[in-house]
């Protein structure tokens, strides 16, 4: 049984890599040199900014969120609604840009949203709440996982 748990876990592993785009695969150490402390607290070791402290919590520009790990596009501002729960929240990501896991942390399932290009951790998706948006999802992502980029 252990032999299969390995082989299972050693296949979702390469997977998982095959996703990533291999030129934005880093050590610790790498991302530790080009993030902040804040940044690699949450991008690489899957922590949460304090509720309505994100710089782009309310914010309302026109242009395309970024991963602030590796600059790959994620989010259309056009997806981003006031959800009221202190985060940014987008109701779609950009084609291929967002990857999803189950994550048993905190004594409950709920479902972790990484970049798909770099592995880094933006926050959590949220179905069936009822907001009003075409997916009925919410994708609650920290403001610290991003950078903006504005319409030209």
């Amino acid at each position: 049984m252990l032999r299969l748990t390995t082989a299972i876990a050693s296949t979702r592993r390469r997977a998982f890599h095959r996703t990533m785009d291999e030129s934005k695969v880093k050590t610790d150490s790498e991302w530790r040199a080009i993030l902040s402390p804040e940044q690699f607290r949450i991008l690489r070791q899957k922590g949460t900014e304090p509720a309505g402290t994100g710089k782009y919590n309310k914010f309302d520009g026109e242009g395309i969120y970024t991963c602030a790990g590796c600059n790959t596009p994620l989010y259309k501002s056009t997806t981003k609604f006031n959800s009221g729960c202190g985060w940014p929240a987008f109701f779609d990501a950009i084609p291929g840009a967002v990857s999803r896991h189950e994550d048993r942390s905190w004594g409950m399932v709920r479902t972790e949203i990484t970049c798909t290009a770099c592995g880094g951790h933006l926050g959590h998706v949220f179905k069936g709440e009822g907001y009003n948006t075409p997916t009925d999802e919410r994708h609650c992502v920290n403001s610290v996982s991003l950078n903006f980029k504005e319409n030209e």
